[in-house]
């Protein structure tokens, strides 16, 4: 049996240990799933052309570079994402990955898209980097990346 003296050492340790882990990164694991739970969204908000359901999940001063070196403030990322000449019927995320640290967390991973752009059908694989931050109670993200490894036409 421990005597008091001890669990109260023990409390105190742990009470000194728990924020250090949250300090230094340490996402619950809720947070990891809800991160790739709303990058999911994303890709299906790409899929219907539906802006409204990306507007809370990026921030205002969001920042997104495309696979051909484009950079998009929130607004043109929006018009573009509402241009009916992109038709996407497959986007998805594999090998995914949530980088945390205090307040924010990196989510890398691949993509692959197919559809047509003008009439002419696409198919991309991708690499992406989103940087998420936790802000009023919620994550929004702040930038993104899409690097192309492969573009068949």
């Amino acid at each position: 049996m421990l005597s008091i003296r001890a669990t109260v050492g023990m409390g105190l340790l742990l009470g000194v240990i728990a924020p250090l882990m949250v300090a230094a990164g340490e996402l619950p694991r809720a947070d990891e799933s809800k991160l790739i739970a709303l990058e999911n969204a994303w890709n299906q908000a790409q899929l219907q052309h539906d802006a409204n359901a990306l507007q809370e999940l990026v921030s205002d001063e969001f920042v997104y570079t495309d696979y051909d070196g484009t950079v998009m403030n929130k607004a043109a990322f929006m018009a573009d994402l509402r241009n009916q000449d992109y038709r996407a019927v497959l986007v998805t995320n594999e090998q995914v990955r949530v980088i945390p640290y205090p307040g924010l967390a990196i989510v890398i991973g691949t993509y692959h898209t197919k559809g047509t752009y003008k009439g002419h059908h696409f198919e991309h694989w991708g690499r992406f980097t989103d940087t998420w931050i936790y802000t009023a109670y919620k994550w929004q993200c702040v930038a993104s990346h899409t690097n192309l490894i492969e573009n068949k036409k």
